[in-house]
């Protein structure tokens, strides 16, 4: 990945507000008195805690690189890793306190690459944003039923999975989410459109956080509805240039289509992405990505659940992952889950398979022992163990 070295007029804002927000932030914490708690009945609580998540995946393949080929997350096998320990604070905007604001701070292995792209240069200030998660202040104004406006860093409005692997039901992420923005950095409101219909507008700074392909921002669309109390339909558009050349035809267009059947014990998920752009180089080619996981998950009691997701992802030019190919996947977890107070140990087993075709596909295996150089191979078992602990509580009135 490059580095820019130039100092931008769009990602020195964008970092600019990042920061000021992070610091901001931590003034409010000051600015908040017992007696501002006890003020209003709807005041919000100051939330905290913190998370370590670490895993092994083995690879029968055995890739003398220890990659997990064209991956953004869990990208290490066959050697134990911390891939994400974070801590955060935050407050939620309320009508009794209007002001809301969340501030995280994270570090390993997961951290390293996810946001960036491997078409475009680095953000200017993006080694140290990377270790920043959800980091904005929000406001709740008192239009209508209530109109939410957010700035900084925020959760993605596309996919069905976080970053975070204690907030999925898989430890691993399917090929989807990682080829799809986990943060976004810019500002969104949101607003209730009726009991059961939620809208949302964003104007980020691009498809990867961490990335600045140009001086052009991206926008999109959500609509968020609740049918009933057992079924969430989500539709998302993203529209934006993430290449040097900003003409109208070349503009990124993403839509991310997620419908969610839950009733306990049982969740069951579809999620379908479809983009495509139309690359500026020779003869201009029309690069086309495509994703489809449906995740199923059954709880059976306080401690045990389980997990399977079937998936499939069409990389028809290799502008997403690198390397055109399709993959289809089948994704086997396996939690046992330790509550205790305000804490909760998760112990994951899980078991994945891919299967990488085309032009470009495969996974790395051991290749030529007497080149150390690894080979590729169309199939890919991974064995995996994910280890979490959390923590989470809040501040008494």
């Amino acid at each position: 990945m490059r580095t820019g070295t130039k100092i931008r007029p769009k990602s020195l804002l964008f970092v600019t507000i990042a920061f000021l927000l992070s610091r901001f932030a931590i003034g409010q914490v000051a600015a908040t008195s017992p007696s501002d708690s006890e003020s209003s009945p709807t005041q919000s609580t100051w939330q905290y805690g913190a998370f370590i998540d670490a895993g092994y995946l083995y690879d029968p393949n055995r890739p003398a690189n220890h990659l997990f080929r064209s991956r953004g997350t869990t990208f290490h096998v066959d050697e134990a890793d911390l891939n994400i320990a974070a801590i955060y604070l935050k407050k939620l905007a309320s009508e009794g306190s209007r002001w809301g604001t969340e501030l995280t701070l994270q570090a390993g292995k997961d951290s390293e690459v996810f946001g960036y792209s491997a078409t475009a240069p680095n953000l200017d200030g993006s080694k140290w944003l990377r270790h920043l998660g959800p980091t904005n202040i929000s406001y709740l104004a008192p239009i209508g039923k209530g109109l939410t406006v957010q700035g900084g860093i925020f959760s993605s409005f596309i996919g069905y999975d976080s970053l975070y692997a204690k907030d999925n039901f898989n430890y691993t992420r399917p090929w989807g989410a990682d080829f799809t923005p986990y943060f976004m950095l810019g500002v969104n409101a949101q607003y209730p459109l009726t009991p059961k219909l939620t809208g949302s507008v964003f104007l980020i700074n691009g498809y990867w956080h961490l990335a600045h392909a140009n001086n052009v921002p991206s926008s999109g669309v959500q609509l968020a509805y609740k049918p009933t109390e057992h079924v969430s339909v989500k539709q998302t558009v993203l529209y934006g240039p993430h290449q040097a050349e900003t003409s109208l035809q070349f503009w990124r267009f993403l839509s991310d289509s997620i419908i969610e059947w839950k009733r306990d014990p049982a969740t069951v998920a579809f999620e379908y992405q479809v983009s495509q752009e139309k690359v500026a180089t020779a003869g201009n080619p029309r690069a086309l990505w495509m994703s489809a996981q449906m995740p199923m998950h059954w709880t059976f009691d306080k401690h045990w659940s389980a997990t399977v997701r079937p998936e499939v992802a069409w990389d028809r030019n290799g502008r997403w992952t690198g390397f055109s190919q399709t993959v289809k996947a089948v994704t086997s977890t396996l939690e046992y889950r330790i509550p205790y107070r305000q804490a909760n140990a998760i112990l994951r087993l899980e078991h994945r398979w891919d299967d990488s075709r085309g032009p470009g596909g495969g996974f790395f295996d051991d290749g030529e022992a007497r080149t150390a150089v690894p080979g590729l191979t169309p199939m890919q078992h991974l064995f995996g163990l994910g280890i979490i602990v959390t923590f989470d509580a809040a501040f008494p009135h």
